[in-house]
């Protein structure tokens, strides 16, 4: 055989190896042999990820202890732990950031344990999504599946390529209360996204809210789009019934123990510092492709639809909040007499059912939209919605008002 053909052979073998690198296999072990027969398509996700490729074996996340089908229940489940033995930088981030966070807003809303067990511990509701915090090991023990990693680099693939697209984050911010899928898709930005493909020209969520791939997702206004203290003194005014309405403050607005759950959950931006530094991180995403001035601007625009959002919300939550002291609607056991935000779709009343839905849904979309550059957002389904729920309120409010009287 001549040299030449040799070389010949070996560049072609490494040439190979490079074009097709998912032709690398993991190799067989007793894992990937019965499963193979049993759960075909994991291990095809297995072998086709870079972990596959590189050698880890399922017992280095799974434990040894599950041999046989007598023994599934003695499988470990990979936790953000498992994951940070090999990514430590990554976990980390994570656990600096809100992602990690996501658990404690399940134990913190007043009716979630009340709530069916498949809906919150089967995580088939909100469990679903918020499973992407970090879990204690009771919590855990009632749901043995999920966790905050595989959210985003889907099992068992955990594929980085798939979790820097934006339909990764698809799945969790769509919907009722936080759309921000439909916003960005439907924005120029996400148009530029879909129309052209990832090609680096138009932002995707990544991009804002994990510059260079840092895992610690953050905010500068957070969900609920508080920030404290608040120099505009009328806003201040709004934004203190607004925590009330959250229970947050009680009628007289002394900080009750749901304030230490904002902390704990970093719900709200709590110094002008925290805030500043968030904002001078989009700002600096925001300058690779616009002026300071007009990045600055258009931030700035989208916290007034805040400011405009909390007034039209104050005013509603006052309407209800009188009903309260005028006796005509009463409170739960245990409870302050003045709405409960957080209580959801179990609102006791229809007024605060229209009440909630104001706050979780069009307040939502209101500045979410703003901050997301989608203006029909903001308008048809903010801000619109949101002065057709105060009417609905004022006139409900006359109703029970005169009802009250007549009896």
């Amino acid at each position: 055989m001549s040299t030449r053909f040799t070389v010949s052979v070996l560049v072609c073998l490494v040439a190979a190896i490079m074009l097709f690198p998912s032709t690398v296999l993991a190799k067989d072990s007793v894992c990937i042999t019965c499963h193979s027969k049993i759960t075909p398509n994991i291990v095809k996700d297995f072998r086709s990820g870079e972990m596959g490729k590189s050698g880890i074996d399922c017992s280095d996340c799974h434990g040894s202890d599950h041999k046989s089908a007598a023994t599934v229940s003695e499988v470990k489940l990979p936790t953000e732990k498992t994951c940070g033995q090999c990514h430590e930088k990554q976990l980390e981030q994570y656990m600096s950031g809100k992602h990690s966070l996501g658990w404690i807003a399940m134990t913190a809303m007043p009716k979630t344990g009340l709530q069916p067990h498949a809906y919150i511990k089967g995580l088939k509701g909100c469990g679903g999504c918020h499973k992407v915090g970090v879990r204690d090991e009771a919590t855990k023990a009632e749901s043995r599946y999920g966790s905050p990693c595989d959210s985003c680099h889907t099992r068992h693939k955990f594929s980085k390529a798939e979790a820097q697209r934006p339909e990764a984050c698809r799945t969790c911010h769509m919907g009722f209360d936080h759309p921000q899928w439909e916003m960005w898709s439907s924005s120029k930005h996400g148009v530029i996204y879909l129309t052209e493909g990832d090609t680096g020209r138009a932002p995707k969520c990544q991009t804002c809210h994990m510059q260079d791939g840092d895992h610690k997702v953050m905010t500068s206004w957070g969900f609920l789009a508080l920030r404290l203290p608040e120099d505009d003194a009328e806003w201040m005014g709004y934004r203190t019934t607004i925590l009330k309405g959250l229970h947050i403050l009680d009628p007289e607005g002394n900080p009750t123990p749901r304030l230490e759950v904002v902390k704990a959950g970093r719900l709200a931006r709590l110094s002008k510092e925290e805030w500043q530094a968030e904002r001078d991180k989009m700002l600096k995403t925001c300058k690779q492709c616009h002026s300071e001035s007009y990045a600055r601007t258009n931030l700035e625009n989208g916290d007034a639809m805040i400011k405009e959002a909390d007034k039209l919300m104050a005013e509603a939550i006052e309407i209800v909040a009188d009903l309260y002291d005028r006796g005509i609607i009463e409170p739960e056991e245990g409870k302050a007499a003045y709405p409960d935000l957080l209580t959801f779709y179990d609102a006791i009343t229809p007024i605060e059912q229209t009440l909630y839905v104001m706050f979780l849904e069009h307040r939502m979309r209101t500045f979410q939209g703003a901050f997301h550059m989608n203006p029909d957002y903001v308008t048809w389904y903010g801000l619109a919605e949101m002065n057709k729920d105060l009417v609905e309120i004022k006139a409900e409010g006359k109703r029970m008002i005169n009802e009250s009287e007549r009896n």
